[in-house]
């Protein structure tokens, strides 16, 4: 059953009894936790993939639970990120939403503002030590409707041989930098960076955070890119181009596996993921021995790492709120955290966690935890799950053809207006 974003918003709509009764529909509208832990629930995952996620999240974070649960039968969903929002879209028109749900960052506000997620009590969020940035993304007007679990950063990448070989010294601290550096890297058929091999989407919100701008204004009502420096952001991309310093026809797809551009010494800097080092040690090992690989945050007017990941969340209208609750919690303990960020080469989004064997043993996530200060996330709007999905496609026209880096943000804004006032 393929339903599209805009159908999940109308499923998500205020007249639609049957999207939020049926299976885990109780009488207690709000899903509030009282009562002793019990029952049989569904929790829906896009994690814990594989054979090796599937022993992770049963044969152990899971049984942990049942011992501490006897009484709470927990029943999993498996799926993936892109399977994800069709998943929720379908529980949703079926009324046969899951007890506890894993949802990306930026996903909270469409579905709190809808009544989907019970308010969390600032109990649990005490429980463990998150940087403030960390737990924003986990929040809708104030209230808590989600834990963090992993997380997944956007940082830059660079070969220190190509820079010590061009005499640069440091990375650069400014985009002004960022771009003579790379037209100083760009050799022959070397690309000074490779900005694309992220999704186009989370590569510009990274610029566009660096450059001091945010995607919507602080209660999600406008879009807050239109300005000049969301067209610089873009605009950005169209001069590295120019000089000839990136190349969109080039990237690669890192987070498929492929080889990056880095890795074959055909960039010298790269945006990218903490996923990188195990591709490293997989692919490329003489570059971690040799200690080639480093990493800055990105700087413009502010420093910006963008961060997405998994946060878990707690069905309104569950019949097990109290069961439904405790495995919220479970799932966000740091020991269940730091096993499912090391399946998955992940950065753990407790503050506490830094200090473990993983953190250290993986530089490009030890540089993340302990950047998480300049952390920023996507989303802010409770139209997000319809605007996400027209980032790409409005401006890679600007990017791959003549389009104006104006024409091309001019018509997201319009695109993000006209989304929102369908709330």
């Amino acid at each position: 059953m393929e339903l599209s974003r805009r159908s999940l918003l109308a499923a998500l709509g205020a007249g639609t009894a049957a999207a939020l009764t049926g299976c885990g529909a109780g009488t207690d509208a709000g899903g509030k936790a009282d009562g002793p832990a019990e029952g049989e629930i569904t929790l829906l995952a896009p994690i814990y993939e594989g054979a090796d996620g599937k022993q992770l999240l049963e044969g152990k974070i899971l049984k942990e639970f049942r011992k501490k649960h006897p009484d709470v039968k927990v029943n999993v969903d498996y799926t993936n990120y892109t399977q994800l929002n069709e998943k929720i879209t379908t529980a949703l028109a079926g009324g046969l939403l899951p007890d506890v749900l894993m949802m990306g960052v930026g996903w909270i506000p469409p579905f709190a503002a809808k009544k989907v997620l019970a308010e969390l009590p600032e109990s649990l969020a005490a429980k463990y030590d998150y940087e403030d940035r960390v737990l924003e993304p986990s929040r809708y007007q104030g209230k808590l409707y989600a834990l963090p679990t992993v997380m997944a950063t956007r940082l830059v990448a660079y070969r220190k041989d190509h820079f010590a070989a061009a005499g640069i010294k440091k990375p650069p601290t400014s985009l002004h930098e960022l771009r003579a550096m790379a037209k100083e890297l760009t050799k022959g058929d070397r690309m000074g960076i490779d900005p694309f091999s992220i999704d186009l989407r989370q590569c510009w919100e990274t610029f566009l955070y660096a450059n001091g701008a945010t995607l919507f204004n602080a209660d999600g009502t406008k879009p807050a890119f239109t300005g000049a420096r969301g067209v610089e952001s873009l605009q950005f991309f169209k001069d590295l181009q120019k000089d000839g310093s990136a190349d969109y026809t080039k990237k690669t797809d890192g987070d498929a596996g492929a080889t990056t551009n880095l890795q074959l010494g055909k960039a010298s800097m790269m945006m990218t993921g903490s996923g990188l080092w195990k591709q490293l040690q997989e692919q490329s090992p003489d570059l971690i021995e040799k200690d080639l690989i480093g990493a800055f945050v990105l700087r413009g007017r502010k420093p910006a790492m963008l961060t997405g990941g998994t946060l878990v969340c707690q069905s309104a209208r569950t019949q097990h709120a109290a069961a439904a609750q405790a495995l919220v919690a479970h799932l966000a303990a740091p020991d269940n955290v730091l096993a499912a960020a090391a399946q998955r080469e992940t950065v753990p989004g407790i503050t506490s966690l830094r200090s473990s064997s993983y953190v250290k043993g993986n530089k490009l996530v030890d540089f993340s935890v302990r950047n998480l200060k300049d952390a920023c996330a996507e989303g802010g709007t409770p139209a997000w799950m319809e605007i996400r999905e027209k980032i790409k496609p409005t401006l890679e026209p600007a990017v791959v053809s003549g389009k104006s880096a104006a024409a091309a943000i001019a018509e997201l804004g319009e695109l993000a207006d006209a989304a929102i006032s369908r709330l």
